[in-house]
């Protein structure tokens, strides 16, 4: 497809910008002949700074507060292809759109306590997320912290560190940390074994218009691998009816015995109570894997966990 345009669209962050550099930086050498171009789009989650709580946030845009109009955008042909930090997108796309194979390698998975760590917080320390999963294992793992909501992009977020009002830590990806190159001197890395990440987490979501020009181009392009690890843990947020409203932790990788592992947790909102489980399959089937771990943390009492957070 020599001389042809190809227009990425995503959203406006810094970190969208490097995602688009990353997944450009490997494509781009393969065709030689595309010109691709990049459009922004903001979100409801970039535009409503004020309302508390990204489920509320999409409620009114009437989807994902980080995905609806990059999806509407892909459907009206306005762009040809959107980047997505994975974790933000629902895990049903719009309809008449599909996902690539997941680019590979990922970023680190983990999630990172900024400023200080968990042992050398104080009791009664201010940390902030926005997250209600990091909020719910923060507090299974100290209850005794205030955890304090906090929305906005990464350097804003790190910039709670400082000033006034300042918080004793902060919590976010490794992957948008390393992105930006903005790990701070002062963190802990979280065991993801203990806080297991968003569904997603530190991979990147390639979503085309089925049977488009761009789709067809690109069809070659994703690493197996870390799209197994992906699949098998969005198959479990599916089968629990989950999204990033919800204190699901998933976290997919191959090991040594070539095996697909998935581990992953619910967990209460105040921390009170968590529920565990992780198994293993074959690689080649990853949505049988998590659907299966998500009947096994069901009938572990994961249900009752989620309905009583549903439940006005």
């Amino acid at each position: 497809m020599s001389g042809a345009v190809v227009t990425i669209g995503s959203r406006a962050s810094k970190l969208a910008r490097a995602q688009v550099a990353e997944w450009l930086g490997a494509l781009g050498p393969r065709y030689p002949g595309v010109q691709f171009r990049r459009e922004t789009i903001l979100e409801g989650g970039d535009q409503d700074r004020i309302t508390p709580t990204l489920a509320e946030v999409a409620k009114t845009a009437g989807g994902s507060a980080f995905s609806t109009n990059q999806e509407a955008a892909l459907v009206a042909g306005r762009v040809d292809v959107v980047v997505h930090s994975l974790k933000d997108l629902p895990t049903a796309v719009r309809e008449g759109t599909t996902l690539l194979t997941t680019p590979g390698p990922r970023e680190d998975v983990r999630d990172v306590l900024c400023g200080e760590t968990l042992d050398g917080l104080p009791p009664g320390a201010r940390v902030g997320t926005g997250a209600p999963r990091r909020v719910a294992q923060l507090l299974a793992l100290r209850p005794d912290l205030d955890v304090v909501p906090i929305r906005g992009n990464v350097p804003g977020r790190l910039a709670r560190l400082r000033g006034r009002d300042r918080l004793d830590a902060v919590v976010l990806a490794a992957a948008g940390l390393n992105r930006l190159d903005m790990l701070p001197d002062v963190h802990q890395v979280l065991d993801p074994a203990l806080f297991p990440p968003s569904p997603g987490q530190g991979a990147l979501g390639i979503q085309v218009r089925s049977g488009s020009a761009a789709a067809r181009l690109l069809a070659g392009t994703g690493d197996p691998e870390t799209d197994a690890c992906v699949r098998a843990e969005r198959a479990l947020l599916a089968e629990l009816h989950g999204g990033c409203s919800v204190p699901v932790g998933a976290w997919g990788r191959i090991e040594a015995d070539g095996l697909l592992h998935l581990s992953a947790a619910v967990t209460a909102l105040d921390g009170s109570r968590q529920i565990t489980g992780a198994a293993a399959g074959p690689a080649d089937a990853p949505e049988k894997l998590g659907a299966y771990l998500a009947t096994d943390l069901v009938t572990q009492g994961a249900a009752d966990i989620l309905t009583a957070i549903r439940t006005p």
